[in-house]
């Protein structure tokens, strides 16, 4: 009797796993294994919003492997030391797992590769799992070239590959019944969750992407950039914790066709972009991918203006309606990402490492490699070709938000104030004023693009 391991990490699905396919191809019996990882939590990615989503999602993926005869064998302690444990208590040959593209997963890849290999067990890493492309798999010609670090060549690239082979989930999966397994954790468990934090599981992510399909993907093009309309997929959890395929979502995509899926597709191949950049430049999650010899402030005031920030109280309604949405659902809309990101890092001209640490914290889709590289490219030290662009807060707001409707949802003190005076507040009357409990800007956007330029050598 054969036995093989596969460990989950960021692809917590039965539907196109191909370490999954693969390993039930090739032995009698599978271990589907995932190991909470004390590095994980130590390292502050444990935050309770993900903790609470991955809770749905074990415990889906358990239901799942259940329906189909198996089960999920949950461990708890330093992955490498529980896969190999795993290894001896069933005599696997072989464990398959999902290749990642972060200084941590490398350096868990290796240690694996070391620690079976002295148990006489090899390992298999699969690539395109977590990525719809490998990250290294498309690189521009010529000598020293390993990644692309402007997006659109890229994307023509990008879009050349074919997509390997979409896998059906699998009818039954036989597990040994010896590993023994941790309890499943619960939400229930989890405390200081948003109260509006999504469903996880692949069941929920499923869903979703079926309705989306059906009822949003069609005007995508038109209405991504629409903050009251919530037009955007949602689908950015699901695709961090792997409960929907990248592969499968972009094959579907292209099969709706139209403006609306090709726009959609072109979103997807961002996170690609991304995963590519900080697979060749590791060190990109925590430095500048191009510095600009910035100098951010520091000290108490910019203390109070972050805190402001952090509370959606800086002002400027629609950067603060973003922020709490943040904090209300762990999710943030696109273009509110974008705001709120431009005017910490342009207009309070507060480190980007401040603001990305803060997303960290809260958002269920928190990325390293998609959450880091975008707050560069907002704050002009990554692969935006535009680096001193600054995102008026105003004029966005009246553009993206035309009749207030997503600052009315989300800041309550201004819920009486109509149509577009609402993302102007400081220009009411007096008399209004001073019956709104909102604060006044912390900065003037003309104080805060002279200081910028001013920091960045600009005329």
């Amino acid at each position: 009797m054969t036995v093989a391991v596969v460990l989950f990490t960021s692809d917590l699905r039965l539907h196109d796993h191909p370490p999954l396919h693969a390993a039930l191809a090739s032995a009698d019996e599978v271990v589907p294994l995932f190991v909470r990882d004390e590095a994980v939590e130590a390292a502050g990615f444990g935050v309770p919003n993900r903790l609470a989503f991955l809770a749905d999602c074990l415990r889906d993926l358990d239901a799942g492997l259940r329906e189909r005869g198996g089960r999920l064998v949950v461990r708890e302690g330093d992955a490498v030391e529980e896969t190999c444990r795993i290894v001896t208590e069933t005599g696997a040959g072989t464990v398959h797992t999902a290749a990642g593209v972060s200084s941590f997963a490398h350096r868990r890849e290796e240690r694996l590769r070391e620690a079976l290999g002295s148990q006489g067990c090899g390992l298999r890493v699969h690539d395109a799992v977590v990525t719809v492309v490998a990250p290294g798999a498309v690189v521009p010609s010529g000598p020293d070239r390993d990644h692309f670090a402007v997006f659109t060549p890229y994307f023509r690239r990008w879009s050349e590959e074919g997509l390997r082979q979409v896998f059906r989930a699998p009818r039954t999966v036989a597990v040994p019944e010896g590993p023994a397994s941790a309890a499943l954790p619960s939400r229930d468990g989890v405390r200081e969750v948003s109260p509006g934090l999504a469903e996880g599981g692949e069941e929920a992510g499923r869903r979703l992407l079926t309705a989306w399909r059906r009822d949003g993907l069609a005007a995508y093009e038109e209405r991504h950039d629409d903050l009251a309309g919530d037009a955007t997929s949602r689908l950015s959890p699901h695709l961090h914790f792997g409960t929907l395929s990248p592969t499968e979502v972009v094959s579907r995509a292209r099969e709706a066709g139209g403006p609306g899926g090709e726009a959609f597709v072109r979103q997807v191949c961002w996170r690609d972009f991304h995963h590519q950049v900080l697979a060749a430049r590791p060190a990109a999650s925590r430095t500048d991918y191009r510095a600009r010899n910035d100098r951010w402030r520091t000290g108490r005031a910019a203390e109070k203006d972050t805190t402001a920030w952090k509370e959606g109280r800086t002002g400027y309604p629609v950067v603060d309606a973003a922020m709490r949405q943040l904090l209300h659902e762990g999710w943030m809309h696109n273009r509110g990402r974008l705001l709120a990101a431009s005017f910490l890092t342009k207009s309070l001209y507060v480190d980007w490492r401040v603001g990305a640490r803060h997303f960290l914290d809260l958002l269920v889709d928190g990325d390293v490699a998609n959450n880091q590289l975008n707050w560069q490219w907002v704050a002009g030290t990554g692969t935006d070709t535009r680096p001193n662009r600054v995102l008026n807060p105003v004029t966005q707001a009246k553009r993206y938000d035309p009749d207030g409707a997503y600052v009315r949802r989300w800041i309550p003190e201004l819920s009486e104030v109509a149509g577009p005076a609402v993302h102007e507040p400081w220009k009411l009357p007096e008399s209004r004023r001073s019956r709104l409990d909102y604060p006044e800007p912390v900065v003037g956007l003309s104080e805060g693009l002279a200081r910028f330029k001013e920091a960045r050598g600009l005329d």
